[in-house]
């Protein structure tokens, strides 16, 4: 008998990547997945790639859950705190959703709307003295895929004092799946396909979750939905407080990090080489003609951005290497 998990929200995209990681893996047993709409379907059928996952969604609530010994919760921003609070104290739980990231209610209040629920340990192991954290925790907030992508860009140039914490500016293109499975007009193909459009501009809910996580004291965002399913491609300009060179700076601070991958200068990230795998891709410069530091990260936002990331976090809440059913290569074409 392996680790005994479940998975709550499973008919979504993250859901239902998480029931392809967590099949696969070596020490996890699923032992129950729920939906709410999709609840008495068969998991084949809401998930078509999972052909041979011989289980049916059970009902959305904790009674299917209470028998796991570890519990993903991959539900919409503001229904996991009511579900987690039903669920005993010695179950661990990894929550993808946004109601724990922030300390600070002010900021949920103004980006989210609600009460905030209180603040779980952050799932960003690659931050600094955070995978000990991680470890040592049984309640763990995964990131967003926006802030994964940007605080593993930015945080470590921060860090080091070699990125003025000030007038951080980012621009991010996503995939369509990052919005969700829920049908949506807009995130209709004759839609979508042979368009790049803005949205939330200025205004994302991921922003007080960077700032929190990398030290940045003002950032400008704007967020790009581009004709793709997954993947997240982010360019992070900051000023440089001191002559450095970013790209250093990145490769000391991820020389350990077996997701992070700092790549050879003169390659550049992009989505499709992180495609299915729980990696990050960074390349870094310094603009020659306004000298601001630049950094360029990609990732699958299903993958290090959600449930890859969820797995990361869950593996090392349980004592087991942090790589465990996770793939560092993406798959192409």
């Amino acid at each position: 008998m392996g680790i005994r998990v479940a998975v709550a929200g499973a008919s979504g995209y993250a859901g239902g990547e998480l029931l392809r990681l967590v099949a696969a893996h070596p020490e996890f047993e699923l032992v129950a997945a729920t939906a709410h709409s999709q609840a008495g379907h068969r998991v084949d059928v809401v998930h078509p790639q999972l052909a041979g996952l011989d289980m049916v969604l059970g009902p959305a609530g904790p009674d299917a859950l209470a028998g796991a010994d570890l519990v993903f919760l991959a539900l919409p921003h503001g229904e996991s705190a009511a579900l987690a609070a039903q669920l005993p104290a010695d179950v661990r739980i990894v929550d993808l959703g946004a109601d724990h990231r922030l300390a600070n209610p002010y900021d949920w209040a103004h980006y989210y709307g609600g009460t905030h629920a209180g603040q779980w340990t952050y799932g960003l192991p690659e931050l600094p003295g955070q995978r000990e954290l991680i470890a040592s925790s049984t309640r763990v907030a995964n990131t967003g895929c926006y802030a994964a992508a940007i605080s593993l860009a930015l945080a470590p140039l921060i860090a080091a004092g070699a990125a003025e914490p000030a007038d951080v500016v980012v621009v991010a293109a996503s995939g369509t799946s990052g919005a969700g499975r829920g049908a949506k007009a807009h995130l209709l193909a004759s839609e979508v396909m042979g368009d790049l459009s803005p949205y939330r501009v200025g205004t994302h809910q991921h922003v007080p979750e960077i700032k929190q996580a990398t030290g940045a004291r003002s950032l400008s965002f704007t967020p790009v939905l581009a004709p793709m399913p997954r993947g997240i491609l982010a360019t992070v300009t900051a000023v440089p407080a001191r002559g450095v060179d970013p790209q250093a700076v990145l490769a000391e601070a991820y020389a350990d990090a077996p997701f992070v991958h700092v790549l050879p200068e003169g390659r550049w990230p992009h989505t499709a080489a992180t495609l299915g795998s729980n990696s990050c891709h960074l390349q870094a410069t310094v603009d020659v003609d306004s000298r601001r530091l630049i950094v360029v990260s990609a990732l699958d936002n299903l993958g290090k951005g959600a449930a890859g990331q969820a797995v990361q976090n869950a593996n090392l809440m349980v004592g087991l290497p942090e790589t465990t059913g996770l793939s560092v290569c993406g798959v192409a074409p």
